[in-house]
């Protein structure tokens, strides 16, 4: 799948999109770890069963372009209209409506507008000043399941300075303001949601979550 990317640039300071295209990466180490985070997200939003799914943090929409392809009804929205722009048009090369993306915040998510019955927020967490309030929006939206990832800590940073990558911030990712290890994530995350399933594909920690019987409709 050919995709616009944002290769790194920045909006109101932050970091947005994709810095390079990882899912059409030709090194092997990367295509090694994309196949690996790829084939654990398929896992989880195939036990979800959903009926519709809202990625929150959709970039430049490759996730949500490629389950469109797989006849699924998914939507996607993002802060950055820079990257909406961008997911827009890779919506239109592959034959897709460009409605499917939507600029706005996590922390602005509402039940009318943003609901489903699953709900998918990988690489997102860690660029938030505020994570909590993040997943207390979450809460809002997500009917059935939530799909969430970050990196996993210290792993993340040993292999950015590994590879020579980010040696001054010591191997933290530009964007990255929050770092959690494994069991960190899921207690933090288990404040907000039941936490069904645990897959460790190198080097993220991602989690299946339901939500609590309150929280549901």
């Amino acid at each position: 799948m050919n995709m616009k990317i944002s290769g790194g640039a920045k909006e109101k300071g932050i970091v947005v999109g994709n810095a390079y295209d990882k899912y059409g990466s030709r090194n092997l180490i990367v295509k090694w770890m994309m196949g690996g985070f790829e084939s654990a997200l398929s896992d989880l939003v195939a036990k979800a069963s959903p009926i519709a799914i809202h990625e929150i943090g959709c970039g430049e929409g490759y996730w949500v372009l490629r389950w469109n392809k797989q006849g699924m009804a998914a939507r996607g929205c993002d802060f950055s209209m820079h990257v909406i722009e961008l997911a827009r048009e890779n919506a239109v090369g592959q034959g897709l409506p460009p409605s499917l993306f939507e600029a706005h915040s996590i922390y602005d998510l509402v039940a009318s507008r943003d609901s489903a019955d699953l709900v998918v927020c990988c690489e997102v967490l860690e660029h938030l000043e505020h994570p909590e309030a993040g997943l207390q929006a979450l809460q809002r939206v997500v009917g059935r399941h939530l799909i969430v990832s970050v990196p996993r800590e210290p792993l993340w940073r040993a292999l950015n300075l590994a590879r020579g990558k980010y040696i001054a911030d010591w191997g933290n990712t530009p964007g990255h303001v929050q770092h959690w290890s494994k069991g960190g994530f899921i207690r933090l995350v288990s404040k907000y949601f039941e936490v069904v399933e645990v897959k460790g594909p190198l080097p993220w920690t991602m989690l299946l979550c339901r939500a609590h019987r309150e929280q549901v409709r």
